[in-house]
């Protein structure tokens, strides 16, 4: 089993504390949704993890190493990281993208076999093999969001780093996305961290949960308990009520919490 482990991170932007004293362990086998509103520290505190942020305070450690004194080639093998908001600047194939993901393994002759092979595998997983010669340019939100995520698992990655990955996805494409995050996580055996603003699919998806808020860790544990009415009021100053259906957790926003 493999640990990422953040101690006593504290990072600011500005003057401003976006993460204070964050303390979280995460293990391999399992999938953990970070949440919380707006500005709470989530896509920070993901940097962070992905070794892609140094903290003003604290450390983040992989397996007891310190991640960032880990050679960075060897980082980005273990490591595979989804941004929010990726930049892609220029009009490629989206097979040559996904092929990207294999960079930290390929030497100067290229591609090899193994690593179209771990393309090919990227690319049906995502559903994007029939895209595979399309301009990334040219792609939906959501063809674009897949297209990323089969980047990122062309890598092979012993961890998966997701920030917003089910942003722009539609219904199906979305709960397609939580079934090959738990795929990954429990058959598998890698370890899957994602932020996400739906509450709903993260109760659906994950087997942890970790509520921020102001930067600090408000709640973390199952979904039912990290999800109580009571953490949603504190969190995000609704009324809420749980119920548990086919899907696991279900969550019903009520209105304000008054």
């Amino acid at each position: 089993m493999s640990t990422l482990a953040a101690a006593g991170l504290g990072v600011m932007l500005g003057d401003r504390l976006v993460l204070a004293g964050v303390e979280a362990a995460f293990a391999t086998g399992q999938v953990t949704a970070i949440l919380g509103p707006n500005g709470a520290g989530k896509s920070t505190l993901l940097a962070c993890l992905a070794g892609l942020r140094e903290p003003e305070a604290g450390e983040v450690r992989l397996d007891d190493q310190p991640i960032l004194k880990l050679d960075p080639r060897a980082r980005a093998r273990r490591l595979g990281f989804i941004p929010q908001t990726p930049e892609i600047a220029w009009a490629i194939e989206v097979e040559t993208l996904v092929g990207l993901g294999r960079t930290p393994f390929i030497g100067a002759r290229g591609l090899g076999a193994d690593d179209h092979a771990a393309v090919r595998r990227a690319m049906e997983a995502c559903d994007v093999t029939a895209i595979a010669h399309r301009d990334v340019t040219t792609l939906s939100g959501g063809e674009r969001g897949r297209v990323l995520i089969a980047r990122a698992l062309a890598g092979d990655p012993q961890w998966l780093l997701a920030d917003e990955p089910l942003a722009g996805l539609d219904p199906g494409h979305a709960l397609d996305a939580c079934g090959l995050f738990r795929t990954l996580a429990h058959d598998q055996g890698r370890g899957v961290v994602v932020t996400l603003h739906d509450l709903s699919l993260a109760a659906r998806m994950a087997d942890r949960i970790l509520v921020l808020t102001d930067g600090a860790v408000l709640a973390d544990g199952p979904p039912a308990e990290a999800l109580s009415p009571q953490v949603l009021a504190q969190a995000y100053g609704v009324e809420a009520r749980l119920t548990t259906g086919e899907g696991g957790v279900l969550i019903e926003i009520v209105g304000r919490a008054g």
